[in-house]
């Protein structure tokens, strides 16, 4: 669940794969592809409702990507209702914060 979250944190803010003219990966290494560390994520509370799934093994589901899929637009909507300007591109920077005119 954290991994997710972190995941989620780090693809509004940050993660993209960006390439130079000449079509190489410039961001190919953890140096210098924006993952989140420990120091810059917020708390996380994890509050578990267990339902058991009728189709896992013994009631197991799996929690590895649920979390990753709703972090990104809490960012944006957050983003939003703070600045006023949808934002409707990840990961999110101060160039799409302009409002236009």
């Amino acid at each position: 669940m954290h991994g997710g979250v972190a995941h989620s944190v780090g693809r509004a803010l940050g993660e993209q794969l960006v390439y130079d003219p000449e079509g190489q990966l410039r961001t190919g290494s953890l140096l210098d592809y924006e993952v989140p560390t420990v120091d810059q994520l917020p708390g996380i509370d994890v509050r578990m409702i267990e339902v058991p799934s009728p189709a896992g093994p013994l009631g197991a589901k799996g929690v590895g990507e649920p979390p990753a899929i709703p972090g990104a637009a809490a960012v944006a909507n957050a983003v939003s209702r703070a600045t006023g300007v949808r934002v409707r591109e990840l990961p999110i920077d101060r160039s799409q914060l302009i409002a236009p005119s």
